[in-house]
């Protein structure tokens, strides 16, 4: 995944990152400055890594700026290194460009610093939810399922069941496409749907991991029109969000259009993309706030030309349209006939 935004550590950044490791740094904070990953702050270690929560995470946080914050736990993974927490702090007063420019660099923080070692993330935009109360929380409630509809109750049923004739047998499955199944999205790919509304990429694949029942990030990147067929896999279903740059009428535009491919035979398959699908489309819209400018339907890549994009976005006016026919009058009686004014004429 490429550097979208540009921004990468500063050189006194790097030479940090080969050093906080020894297990004597208990926290750090960056922040971005004149364009780059700076460290701003750090702290060591005195107790536990709960003794030393709050103590040392919540004097970091300013109420209108973003920054990033590692914080190292005791436990170590099974290379040996110590795990990290990444804590993205984004205040909702804080401007929004500062907010849209940390959340396109976060990936590039995770990538200079090490993403193996993250073992939790947490995205707080309120004090609580960056304290270790509120790390908990997270913690307890990050996979938990969201209460389900009836039918949502059905659908998960026929799932476990490993049903495929029950669908339209007693199950209304247009109740199920219109109420949804919402899954948990991860946080790469929320990133990555960041970035795409800053401008930051122009390409982002979503895929259900069915056994998790999660949504993941499959791809992101910049490309051409050219190459977007072959981003499409075959006998898989993905969603897809492509910015369209294009010229109509003179005008240079562009445009942010959602595509949902399904090329499965899959029924399962097929019917947990389909029931994912609204939820995911307001998700985008009004938490992560891409403005999508139209919604498609495909089963091949190949169906993503020139042509079908300007079709969409601007349908031809039928010019062969038959004429409205207009009504009849009443019955020719003959000659209007014309009435004498006042003065007799």
């Amino acid at each position: 995944m490429s550097h979208q935004t540009g921004i990468r550590a500063n050189e006194s950044l790097k030479k940090f990152f080969g050093k906080c490791r020894d297990g004597h740094t208990r926290v750090f904070k960056v922040s971005i400055e004149n364009e780059e990953l700076t460290l701003s702050a750090q702290a060591g270690t005195k107790g536990t890594w709960e003794q030393d929560y709050d103590r040392l995470v919540l004097p970091l946080i300013k109420e209108d700026q973003p920054c990033y914050i590692l914080y190292r736990f005791d436990s170590r993974s099974s290379t040996g290194g110590y795990e990290w927490a990444l804590i993205s702090w984004s205040p909702d007063d804080s401007p929004v460009r500062q907010k849209m420019l940390y959340a396109s660099t976060k990936a590039t923080l995770k990538q200079e610093f090490g993403g193996g070692q993250i073992k939790e993330e947490i995205h707080a935009t309120i004090k609580e939810e960056a304290s270790l109360n509120g790390f908990k929380k997270h913690k307890a409630n990050a996979y938990a399922p969201a209460p389900l509809t009836p039918a949502e109750e059905e659908l998960a049923r026929m799932r476990i069941e490993g049903t495929t004739a029950g669908v339209g047998v007693g199950v209304d499955t247009r109740q199920q496409t219109l109420s949804g199944v919402v899954f948990p999205i991860s946080s790469e790919a929320k990133d990555s749907m960041f970035r795409l509304a800053s401008g930051g990429c122009n390409y982002v694949q979503l895929k259900i991991d069915l056994e998790k029942e999660e949504i993941h990030l499959s791809d992101c990147d910049t490309i051409g029109l050219d190459r977007l067929p072959g981003k499409v896999p075959a006998n898989a279903g993905r969603y897809h969000l492509y910015t369209y740059k294009h010229t109509h009428e003179g005008d240079l535009m562009e445009a942010i259009v959602f595509i949902y491919s399904m090329d499965s035979r899959s029924t399962k398959e097929r019917m947990l993309y389909s029931s994912c699908k609204p939820p995911l489309v307001v998700t985008i819209e009004k938490v992560i706030g891409v403005e999508i400018m139209k919604r498609v339907e495909i089963e091949s890549g190949s169906e993503l030309t020139e042509e079908f994009f300007q079709e969409i976005l601007h349908p031809k006016k039928n010019l062969h349209r038959p004429k409205f026919a207009k009504p009849k009058g009443p019955p020719n009686r003959g000659a209007k006939r014309l009435t004498k004014g006042q003065d007799g004429h």
